[in-house]
């Protein structure tokens, strides 16, 4: 009961009302729906009618879509602990092989497109459209003395509505830094780069270690996981090393990471934590390169670059990124 009251979930169930359906069965549910894909309350009170792994653990029941939906929607943070308790739980079993552990990040994309993602120049354009576009509306539906229509247009409300996003979102982003943008389908999606190119979606987090050689399974074990809105893999390296280390009980030997998350900051943190972390050096093909920025030889007294060839190069101008940053051009 301590368990589940930990998640608070109210195992005995309501006094009032009829028999209720056990929270072990609709948690359940939900986990094995988590691991095979199905994520909707509705699609889950399908499987629990025709899928033979849900059938037998809901023993035969058939618990309705809002009924998986209230529970996951009281229950959903408190579920978030059972990471760390399934973590711990294969660590005092023997379980888990902490000698390594691996961490990377993968770029998945929201509920949204990223053409629906503007920054404020764009959103001001979109506005006056919108604007424009409510004018027109309002001019077709006027009624020249009549009695006014009890509701408005379909096409009008649709077209308020997205007005009211637009400015809020226009809002939002005067608020944030230079280069700030916001998707008006999730506003929470940011512009990452996936491997199929820019998405809108978000930066999800996962650290991994071996099952112990004796369980005879093989595979591994995720010991940690988060999703970020972070573009870059460098500011996530320690937060998830050290959530795996929580989890787990105990910190693994050592960490495999790729040039993702590679940055100065970061080797100067694992050592002075005494983590052992193997990565590869991101800049290692760059360096080939004999024009490399590290090939520059900067002279402080005349401002000024001497490059592989012995040239000179004078400082020219200083102007702005895209960002808002300030860069010295020679």
């Amino acid at each position: 009961y301590a368990a589940w009251h930990e998640l608070g979930v109210q195992i005995e169930g309501a006094v009032e009302g009829g028999p209720s359906y056990h929270a072990q069965l609709l948690l359940s549910v939900w986990i094995y729906g988590f691991m095979t894909g199905v994520r909707s309350s509705r699609r889950l009170e399908i499987a629990c009618r025709e899928q033979l792994p849900f059938i037998w653990l809901c023993g035969q029941q058939t618990p309705d879509h809002n009924t998986l939906w209230r529970f996951y929607k009281q229950h959903r943070q408190g579920m978030r602990k059972l990471l760390k308790r399934t973590v711990q739980t294969a660590v005092v079993a023997g379980f888990i092989d902490l000698a390594l552990q691996a961490v990377d990040g993968s770029k998945v994309g929201g509920n949204a497109a990223k053409d629906r993602t503007f920054d404020r120049r764009a959103l001001e354009r979109l506005l006056q459209r919108t604007d424009a576009a409510i004018d027109e509306l309002e001019a077709q539906n006027r009624t020249a003395g009549e009695a006014p229509l009890p509701r408005l247009p379909a096409q009008l409300e649709r077209a308020q509505a997205l007005r009211e996003r637009v400015q809020a979102a226009l809002e939002k982003v005067k608020q944030e830094e230079a280069g700030a943008t916001v998707n008006l389908t999730d506003e929470d999606a940011v512009l990452v780069k996936g491997r199929h190119g820019f998405v809108a979606g978000y930066n999800a987090q996962a650290v991994a270690s071996p099952l112990a050689q004796e369980t005879g399974l093989g595979g591994m074990l995720i010991t940690a996981a988060d999703v970020t809105q972070d573009r870059e893999d460098h500011n996530q390296l320690l937060p998830m090393l050290q959530a795996a280390s929580d989890n787990s009980g105990q910190p693994a030997k050592i960490t495999l990471a790729d040039a993702g998350y590679h940055s100065g900051p970061n080797l100067s943190s694992c050592r002075e934590q005494n983590r052992e972390v193997l990565m590869p050096e991101a800049q290692a093909k760059a360096l080939t390169n004999p024009y490399h920025k590290d090939a520059f030889v900067y002279d402080a007294q005349s401002d000024s670059y001497r490059c592989p060839r012995d040239e000179v190069l004078h400082f020219v101008r200083e102007k702005s990124d895209r960002n808002g940053r300030v860069m010295r051009q020679y």
